[in-house]
């Protein structure tokens, strides 16, 4: 897998946690959900392909693998910082700040749009989602990793990192995969663990509601 090095990462607020990925037991974990999307993406090549909250972009250089042309999307002003650390790591990037809900981009631009522990933090998902789908091509891909709502997960989180994750989503998690599955088709789902009780990530391939649906 071929991530940003760390001394290549821009810190782009109080949210990003890229840092996470170069630590010894967190980062196991934190790599996972990066698995997540390489088994959903299967090795794929996309003309087009968005990562919706790209952070200080510590897995733009493995997703440059999977495009042509990447591009990304986040709220925070330091597009211009990350681009310049990706470029001096190699990986060509279109990055732009904007909200999720109101993306400057034309109506069927992308054939894959990653957000990896992103939809989460947004408050108005329904007005994501149709954003999402105006952006998305009819026979494209959405692929989604969400933290899993769970006490004992969130726990394992207090105790590894001090971070509380009601602090950081509030109730967003209990409603997120519900609304997705209202916008769009359910193709696959995967977990992280694969086999285990307690689930620490979700993985989603999301298909247009309005395309054939498919497996």
């Amino acid at each position: 897998m071929k991530l940003l090095p760390r001394r290549f990462l821009e810190k782009t607020g109080p949210v990003d946690y890229a840092e996470w990925n170069y630590r010894p037991l967190l980062g196991l974990i934190s790599r996972s959900r990066f698995r997540l999307v390489l088994e959903m993406i299967r090795g794929r090549k996309f003309q087009r392909l968005l990562e919706i909250g790209y952070g200080s972009g510590v897995f733009m250089p493995e997703l440059a693998e999977h495009a042509d042309e990447l591009w990304g999307v986040d709220i925070h002003s330091r597009a211009e910082a990350v681009s310049k650390r990706l470029q001096e790591f190699g990986t060509q990037v279109r990055l732009y700040t904007a909200d999720v809900s109101s993306m400057p981009f034309p109506d069927w631009h992308f054939d894959c749009i990653v957000a990896i522990s992103t939809i989460e933090f947004i408050d108005d998902l329904d007005a994501a989602c149709n954003e999402i789908d105006r952006v998305l091509k009819q026979d494209g891909c959405f692929l989604v990793v969400t933290p899993t709502n769970s006490p004992i997960a969130d726990a394992g989180l207090k105790l590894l990192t001090g971070n509380s994750a009601n602090k950081d989503f509030g109730d967003r998690r209990s409603k997120l995969i519900s609304t997705l599955r209202k916008h769009f088709w359910v193709c696959e789902e995967r977990r992280f663990p694969a086999f285990s009780a307690v689930r620490l990530y979700t993985g989603l391939t999301l298909a247009r509601a309005g395309s054939e649906r498919r497996t």
